[in-house]
């Protein structure tokens, strides 16, 4: 019996073990998704701008050495005396410089930081937008899958109001119009059917897609769920958190100030340099003397300090630092579009909340008062008062009003998350915050 019991129970276990929620697909998507894979190692790749700038400041240790072969024969005097020498030379030495003024590595430091803040503030976008990417998917799934059971209810709807035309026209309380009309109403229904089936499943292949496997069933909007109001509700708070804290505005500001300290790096090509430079080594050869040639090992050591002042290089300094200068121009540009982009982003999905807000309100009424015009058609019809199509009328209208309150649920909570993300502020404890929202009671 209990062996029984088991079994029986199973398929439930099974189904709750393969549930999953926003939350749980969201982390599984940043372990999975390729385009998230590809942005943490461009942050890595990112981090390395500081330490390569910070070589330019140290100093940089260098060993050489060579081994020759000389083989010389040397003519000399009226009798035209030739002496041959065969040896082997070698030499090494260790140099070492140490800039002590390079005002373009300074520069070219001080850029390397900002470029870090890049890398990083890139990836925080990544990360935002994989959640977004992660979000729209799922609630795209979520909504086929309301979409779906619409439909399918729909059709059984009108299934059962075919087989009471017909019946009805077979006693001939009916006409075969009623009929045909219901068949008509039927055939669309199978057909949406069929629309609905394959588009929940190209939906469930997009979020597979980003999460790496099958996502399995999915926990919808609870039926009681109380979505959030903006917090601050004044949208022009909003509109002045984007101007200033959108990550678009972030990396853009890190390129323009990128780009300026750029036009200083070219402009310090005019400027001479100073390096301490020393070098140690030896080299084992051979020595004349007159005709007379001798071993001779010779060891060296000097330090001292060497200028350089570039006069003239064809004028590519100056080249460059025009070159930077528009650069520096398109980035305060790009800047400046950002900006605005930005507050016309928070613009928009501010109101796409409030919108949402009231939009899902007003359909949550309209779905009871659809669901009890159903009713009454129903009993209208069975006491002579309402004809077929009139039922089926409603019947549908149950169907899209249904329908667009999932749509617009599920449409307020993205503007949610894109109105976070507009200002920067979107991580994971928003996901958390509508993760809280769903049922993985309903889950299916």
């Amino acid at each position: 019996m209990n062996k029984l019991v088991w079994l029986l129970a199973t398929p439930l276990l099974v189904s709750h073990v393969l549930a999953a929620d926003l939350l749980q697909v969201y982390r599984e998507a940043i372990d999975n998704d390729a385009s998230f894979s590809a942005a943490r190692s461009t942050l890595e790749a990112g981090r390395e701008k500081a330490p390569q700038a910070r070589a330019g400041l140290l100093p940089s240790l260098t060993l050489s050495g060579n081994t020759v072969w000389n083989e010389n024969d040397i003519r000399s005097g009226a009798s035209a005396t030739t002496l041959s020498t065969r040896f082997n030379s070698n030499s090494y030495s260790v140099a070492l410089s140490q800039p002590l003024f390079r005002w373009q590595n300074w520069i070219a430091y001080d850029q390397s930081k900002i470029q870090v803040a890049l890398a990083e503030a890139n990836f925080t976008q990544a990360r935002q937008d994989l959640i977004l990417r992660v979000a729209q998917a799922y609630f795209d799934v979520i909504y086929a899958g309301e979409n779906l059971k619409a439909v399918q209810a729909n059709k059984s709807a009108i299934s059962q109001q075919l087989a009471s035309a017909q019946k009805n026209f077979e006693v001939g309380t009916a006409t075969i119009t009623d009929t045909h009309e219901a068949q008509s109403r039927y055939d669309l229904a199978v057909a949406q059917e069929i629309g609905a089936e394959s588009d929940l499943e190209i939906k469930r292949r997009a979020l597979q897609s980003i999460v790496g496997k099958e996502p399995g069933a999915l926990a919808p909007p609870r039926k009681d769920a109380t979505l959030s109001q903006p917090e601050p509700a004044e949208m022009n708070q909003w509109v002045e958190a984007a101007e200033k804290d959108s990550l678009t505005v972030q990396i853009q500001q890190a390129n323009a100030e990128i780009a300026a300290r750029e036009v200083d790096r070219q402009r310090a090509g005019h400027y001479p340099t100073v390096d301490l430079v020393a070098n140690s080594g030896e080299n084992n050869g051979l020595s004349s003397s007159g005709v007379s040639f001798s071993r001779a090992n010779t060891e060296f050591q000097n330090i001292g300090v060497q200028l350089n002042i570039p006069l003239f290089q064809g004028g590519q300094v100056v080249s460059r630092q025009r070159e930077a200068s528009a650069n520096r121009a398109v980035a305060q540009a790009n800047l400046e579009g950002a900006k605005r982009s930005s507050a016309l982003a928070a613009r928009q999905y501010y109101l796409g909340v409030v919108n949402g807000l009231a939009q899902v309100k007003a359909l949550k009424a309209a779905l009871i008062s659809s669901q009890s015009a159903l009713e009454s058609n129903k009993l209208g019809y069975e006491v002579g008062v309402r004809i077929n199509i009139d039922v089926l009328n409603a019947e549908n209208q149950v169907y899209v009003t249904r329908r667009d309150f999932a749509k617009a649920v599920l449409d307020t909570l993205m503007s949610q998350f894109r109105l976070k993300a507009a200002v920067g502020a979107l991580g994971e404890a928003d996901v958390e915050a509508v993760n809280a929202l769903l049922d993985a009671s309903r889950a299916e």
